[in-house]
């Protein structure tokens, strides 16, 4: 029998980072990736501080077998900076980042008189602030500890300063699909319940990509991939206006990351199936 070494190499390095929190190095190296690009979507001087060779090994492992992966997520990225600079704009006192994993927002977009809250798992957050602590990167970002869908959004975020009478912007990035639907509109609908007003910007899936039902291999074959490394999907949506009533919201925007792949990169084939099948969006109080 002849052992493929690469390929074994390869899947060491995705099992050897599990879970949830684990993926998030793998899309802390593709948000990375755009810094070297010549024209860049953004750019995140941040996110290399929490990488290492283990973290490279995982991404590539992944992104060589579904290229698609790593332009979503730097697709992705794009459009939430767009959402939160307008929401800053236009006079947000309260950013909330739900399962923020390694995002660098809080960082990158310090504004005056605005408050920055992460909610993660103490691990996650114990390794970020322990780099930008190394670096001697100290801003004010108030990181609770914690499960959001357990424990309830608000009571952690308001044991922790939040204020719900204040304008308040939420980006839940690279969470629902983990979620079931219960939870995905358990939350949105706390939120819709008592905070003032906010949006709440999110990317989801179709619900062929969770049931693996797209006919494309490639793509169900990724989806296996994430539950084999402990991160299973659970939620999709083909009917976001639903979701959003159900919840107690409108939409203020949606779109998918094949509109986003034909915004920013024209010259670039859409090379696979899943830009159509994964979108973004804005919910706002109704």
């Amino acid at each position: 029998m002849i052992v493929d070494t690469h390929a074994v190499d390869q899947e060491r390095a995705v099992t050897g980072i599990k879970d949830v929190s684990g993926t998030a190095f793998v899309v802390a190296e593709f948000r990375a990736h755009e810094n070297a690009e010549a024209n860049p979507l953004y750019l995140d001087r941040i996110v290399p501080l929490f990488l290492d060779e283990r973290t490279r090994q995982a991404a590539n492992a992944i992104a060589i077998g579904f290229p698609a992966a790593e332009s979503a997520v730097r697709l992705r990225t794009r459009y939430l900076d767009d959402r939160l600079d307008e929401h800053l704009a236009f006079g947000c006192r309260q950013v909330v980042i739900l399962g923020s994993g390694l995002d660098t927002r809080g960082v990158r977009k310090q504004s005056p008189e605005v408050q920055y809250f992460e909610i993660d798992d103490p691990r996650t957050l114990s390794v970020k602030k322990a780099r930008l602590a190394e670096s001697g990167i100290d801003v004010p970002i108030t990181y609770i500890a914690g499960d959001y869908v357990a424990e309830g959004v608000l009571n952690l975020l308001e044991a922790n300063g939040f204020k719900c009478e204040l304008p308040a912007f939420f980006i839940w990035e690279g969470n629902t699909m983990y979620l079931t639907k219960p939870a995905v509109i358990n939350v949105l609908a706390e939120l819709a319940g008592r905070v003032r007003e906010f949006s709440i910007s999110f990317d989801y899936m179709s619900e062929e990509v969770v049931a693996r039902t797209t006919g494309d291999q490639p793509t169900s074959s990724f989806v296996e991939r994430f539950a084999a490394m402990g991160a299973p999907w659970f939620f999709g949506t083909n009917n976001l206006g639903a979701l959003a009533q159900e919840a107690g919201l409108s939409v203020s925007d949606a779109v998918t990351v094949a509109d986003l792949h034909r915004t920013f990169w024209p010259g670039r084939p859409l090379d696979s199936i899943i830009y159509q099948h994964y979108a973004l969006c804005t919910l706002k109080t109704a």
